[in-house]
C-alpha cells in the first residue's frame, strides 16, 4: 500500500493528515499559532511558525501510524492564500508575513489600477487590484519599508515557504499563485507588466507548475526532522480553496461548493476563464490542469463567531469544559432557541474589510436594528445569519455570470453547525451536502499528491476513487427562504446606506 500527505496551512493552523490510497486517513495532527494585528485592519504572521507546525505534525502523523516512510510516496500542500513572505539572498525571512486578511494596502491598489488601468488589470490578472492580494502587499513593503524591499530576493506565498523549507526549492502552482495578481491567469503564466508594475525582477518569484506536478523531494534536514524518506515527492499542491474543492470532487463543470472558514468561500468549477468585469469574485487557475475556478469571498465568516466567542462567551466556554463539549455547541443550541430573523436583528461580517460584491477595506462590522428585547442568543444568530446573507451575496453574483450550480457541497468548521448548515440550504434555495471527509483541503492535496507519484492518470480519476460525500441531503424548506430573502433584502441595503460613513471613520 503507499500512503501521500496532506498538509493544510491554514491562518490559524497546520494540520498534516496522511491518507492511503483510497482515501482513507491514517494518522493526523494540528498545530495553532498566532496571528498578530499591530494595527486596525493589519494582519501578520511569523514564517517559522508556520514551519515550526509542519515539522511537528509531519513527525506526529509518521510517528502514529506506524508506516514505513519509504511507502510515503509524496505529499501536497494546501495554503491559506496572498500572504506575502519576503527573503534576503542568504533566503532569510525579511519580515513577518503579511496576510491574506490585511487590508493596509488601499493606496496601493489605487497605485497599481493607476499604472496598469482597470480593465487591462481585469483582462490579465481576472481580478481588480485588491487589498488581499500579493501585489499590493509588495508595493506597501516598497513604498513603506524600503531597506527591506531593497534585500528582497524572494518572494513567495506561505505554502511554497513551507515547500522550500521541505526540499530547497522555489516552486509555486497556478492556483496559488493566481491569488498574487502577478500571474495572467488566462494563460496560466507570470505576467511581465505586473511584474514591472510592483518594481521587482521575475527572477524573485518561484517557478510555476500544475497543481498535481512534482517539484521537488524532501530534503535531508526536513527528512531528519520528520522522519520522512528523501525520495518523498512534493507536488505544486494548491491554494487553500482550490484545494478543497478538489478534496470534495468539485472537479468538473457545474459543480460548487461553500466553505466557511474564517473567510467564507462560494466556489464554482468552469473550464473556461469566466470574469466579472466589475470584479466582484475572484477567477483563478484551479487545481486541475487545463481549468479554472470561481469564487466569491466573505472575509469575516468564521472569524465572527470566533471573535464573539472570544471576546463575549467566558460563560459558555466554561460550560462547554465541563461537559466535554465544543463550545460551539452551546451557542449553535442558543441560536436555536432564537427565530429566523433574531427579532429584527442584522449583522454585516466585515470585520476585516469586505471582498465580494464591495471591494471595500475600509467597511466594518456592524450589528443593525439592535433593542432591548436583544439577548447574546440573538446576537450568536445574528452573526450566523449575517454570514449566510454574505456568501448569499457571492451566489448572487456567481448568477449573474450564468454560473447557476443545482445542489452545494459544504466544508469548513461551520459545516459541523447543523443550524448554519440550515440556514445555508433555505438562503441559497438549494439541496446541501456535507463532504464525508473533515480534512476536505488536505484531502485535495493528497490527491494531487496522489496524482503526481503516477497512483491515479488525473484528477478527476482520482476523486472518483479518493473522495465520498455525505449522503445526508438536507432540503429548503420553502417558508424559510421566503423569509430569509425577506431579511436579506433589508441587509443588502444597509451597506449602501453606510458607504460613506465607512470612507469617514477610516479617514479620522
Amino acid at each position: 500500500m503507499r500512503y501521500v500527505l496532506g498538509i493544510d496551512l491554514g491562518t490559524s493552523a497546520t494540520k498534516t493528515v496522511l491518507f492511503d490510497e483510497k482515501g482513507t486517513i491514517i494518522a493526523s495532527a494540528s498545530q495553532e499559532y498566532e496571528m498578530q494585528q499591530p494595527y486596525n485592519g493589519w494582519a501578520e504572521q511569523n514564517p517559522d511558525d508556520w514551519y515550526a507546525a509542519a515539522i511537528n505534525t509531519i513527525k506526529s502523523v509518521v510517528e502514529k501510524s506506524g508506516v514505513n516512510n519509504e511507502d510515503i510516496v509524496s505529499l501536497g500542500i494546501s495554503g491559506q492564500m496572498h500572504g506575502l513572505t519576503m527573503l534576503d539572498e542568504s533566503c532569510n525571512v525579511l519580515r513577518s508575513a503579511i496576510l491574506w486578511c490585511d487590508q493596509r494596502t488601499g493606496k496601493e491598489c489605487e497605485e497599481l489600477t493607476e499604472k496598469v488601468g482597470r480593465e487591462s488589470l481585469i483582462k490579465k490578472t481576472a481580478n481588480p487590484a485588491l487589498t488581499g492580494f500579493t501585489a499590493s502587499k509588495i508595493l506597501w513593503v516598497k513604498n513603506n519599508e524600503p531597506e527591506i524591499f531593497e534585500k528582497c530576493r524572494h518572494i513567495l506565498l506561505p505554502k511554497d515557504y513551507l515547500r522550500f523549507r521541505l526540499t530547497g526549492d522555489f516552486a509555486t502552482e497556478v492556483s496559488d499563485a493566481s491569488g498574487m495578481q502577478l500571474l495572467n491567469v488566462p494563460e496560466r503564466r507570470w505576467s511581465p507588466v505586473m511584474i514591472e508594475a510592483v518594481g521587482i525582477k521575475e527572477e524573485y518569484l518561484p517557478k510555476v507548475y500544475e497543481s498535481p506536478e512534482i517539484t521537488g523531494y524532501i530534503n535531508e534536514d526536513a527528512a531528519a526532522k520528520t522522519g520522512l524518506s528523501t525520495k518523498t515527492a512534493v507536488v505544486g499542491g494548491a491554494g487553500d480553496n482550490a484545494a478543497a474543492a478538489v478534496g470534495m470532487g468539485v472537479v468538473e463543470e457545474g459543480k460548487a461548493f461553500t466553505t466557511i472558514g474564517t473567510s467564507g468561500v462560494v466556489f464554482a468549477h468552469t473550464d473556461s476563464p469566466v470574469i466579472d468585469p466589475a470584479g466582484r469574485v475572484h477567477t483563478f487557475c484551479c487545481a486541475v490542469p487545463g481549468a479554472w475556478h470561481v469564487m466569491g469571498v466573505t472575509q469575516g465568516a468564521g472569524l465572527s463567531m470566533q471573535w464573539f466567542k472570544n471576546n463575549f462567551c467566558y460563560e459558555e466556554k466554561q460550560e462547554a469544559e465541563k461537559q466535554g463539549k465544543d463550545v460551539y455547541q452551546l451557542t449553535d443550541a442558543m441560536a436555536a432557541e432564537i427565530k429566523i430573523g433574531c427579532d429584527k436583528l442584522l449583522y454585516l461580517p466585515y470585520l476585516m474589510g469586505e471582498r465580494t460584491p464591495h471591494l471595500d477595506p475600509d467597511c466594518r462590522g456592524v450589528f443593525f436594528g439592535l433593542s432591548a428585547i436583544h439577548t447574546k442568543a440573538h446576537f450568536i444568530r445574528a452573526i450566523l445569519e449575517g454570514v449566510t446573507y454574505s456568501l448569499y451575496d457571492c451566489l448572487l453574483v456567481l448568477k449573474e455570470m450564468n454560473i447557476s450550480p443545482k445542489a452545494m457541497l459544504l466544508c469548513g468548521g461551520g459545516a459541523r453547525s447543523k443550524i448554519w448548515k440550515g440556514m445555508i440550504c433555505d438562503t441559497f434555495d438549494m439541496p446541501v451536502e456535507t463532504s464525508k471527509s473533515a480534512e476536505a483541503p488536505a484531502l485535495g492535496v493528497a490527491i494531487l499528491a496522489a496524482v503526481g507519484a503516477e497512483i491515479y492518470p488525473d484528477v478527476k480519476t482520482a476523486c472518483s476513487v479518493m473522495v465520498e460525500t455525505d449522503d445526508n441531503s438536507t432540503k429548503p424548506n420553502a417558508e424559510n427562504t421566503k423569509e430569509y430573502h425577506a431579511y436579506h433584502s433589508v441587509y443588502s441595503s444597509v451597506y449602501p446606506a453606510l458607504k460613506d460613513n465607512y470612507k469617514a471613520l477610516a479617514s479620522l
